[in-house]
């Protein structure tokens, strides 16, 4: 389990690392250090909150994991509602705290996962019946996703509810069962997208790129320009030409494509390397957990870092569809960067308390 916990810390830490390095480097010539310092803020809070979590059993969550849904639900309730929620480009996705901007989708992906790991353990032996298996979860999936969706964000939609259906398949689910609800939403997410302007664009976008590459295609175009500027080393630190008001979103969605402009693909390589490791450090962890509440939350919160890197990633080199979700640990992004560390911790809770008894005493070596 140690060296499990190694790849995850030292991983994490060189993600965020790089991260740091590369936004201050990408907003320099138009923000200056603003960008930095407010990421700097939210990282010691993530870092403390990742302490915490760590620190803390993880099975005392599955004690609020409804109470932390309900509440999540009540805030993607409020976010849009006019006056509460802030609206940006169209979307309402903000609470405004004075300096801070919180987005309540971020909470929850954490409280939605937690709370279909608590409901999976305790209904290990009838998960593979409908009502238990699809019926009760779905509604709470049902939901949570659909608020996320009303804001709109179909990024983080999608991402929810993948992890989701994973994380409900790890549980005993039938996959027969699964498989036509699954089918049934991802028919009503292509409907809204046909019917909403600006979505359809980026899709035929992505379909045509040669097409729309001086419109809807255009930051996926320069995107790519960025990447293959870069070649195997890259432009140096600092030198990037893309993020000079070529590519939009350059320090939060897109920092991939500047990083490879930079410094190569030797360091996407290093990226995507480190994101694997964190998936098998992850799901070790979840698979070696004292009980199967710990399974189920570990693979969960794994899957959820990994397939949020694995879409980015993929909109930024043109393998997808552009989708609004940031590369974690090193996208620009307060709350973001919070959930993630807090699923840190939450990994190592579980890899520290593995051999541990349910009372929660330590078992004799």
């Amino acid at each position: 389990m140690k060296w499990a916990t190694t790849i995850l810390v030292a991983s994490v830490a060189a993600l965020l690392a790089l991260g740091l390095v590369m936004l201050y480097s990408a907003s320099m010539d138009q923000q200056g250090a603003r960008y930095l310092n407010k990421q700097l803020e939210w990282a010691g809070l993530g870092m403390v909150a990742c302490c915490v979590a760590a620190v803390v059993d993880y099975r005392w969550l599955q004690k609020f994991a409804l109470p932390f849904l309900g509440l999540t639900v009540l805030m993607l309730i409020a976010v849009l509602i006019p006056g509460v929620g802030v609206e940006r480009n169209g979307a309402r996705r903000w609470f405004d705290f004075g300096p801070v901007h919180f987005q309540p989708s971020e909470l929850a992906k954490l409280t939605l996962l937690l709370s279909l790991a608590a409901y999976g353990a305790r209904f290990q032996e009838k998960m593979r019946n409908f009502r238990h298996g699809l019926l009760m979860p779905g509604l709470g999936i049902a939901l949570t996703c659909g608020l996320v969706f009303l804001e709109p964000d179909f990024g983080t939609t999608i991402l929810l509810a993948t992890a989701a259906i994973i994380l409900l398949l790890i549980a005993g689910a039938n996959w027969k069962h699964v498989v036509l609800p699954a089918l049934a939403g991802a028919v009503l997410v292509g409907v809204a997208i046909f019917n909403d302007p600006v979505r359809l664009k980026r899709i035929e976008a992505f379909l045509h790129p040669e097409e729309h590459r001086s419109g809807a295609g255009w930051q996926a175009y320069q995107s790519m320009v960025a990447l293959g500027s870069g070649g195997v080393t890259g432009l140096g630190l600092g030198n990037s030409r893309q993020k000079l008001g070529f590519v939009p979103e350059h320090h939060t969605d897109f920092i991939f494509s500047i990083i490879g402009e930079e410094l190569g693909i030797i360091a996407t390589l290093g990226i995507i390397l480190a994101f694997m490791a964190i998936l098998g450090s992850g799901l070790y962890i979840a698979w070696r957990a004292r009980d199967r509440f710990g399974l189920l939350l570990g693979a969960g919160v794994t899957f959820l870092i990994c397939l949020q890197a694995f879409i980015n990633i993929g909109v930024v080199t043109s393998a997808l569809p552009n989708k609004g979700l940031p590369l974690p640990f090193i996208s620009y992004g307060g709350s973001s960067l919070l959930m993630m560390l807090t699923a840190v911790g939450i990994l190592l809770s579980i890899a520290h308390h593995h051999d541990q008894p349910h009372d929660g005493s330590t078992s004799e070596p």
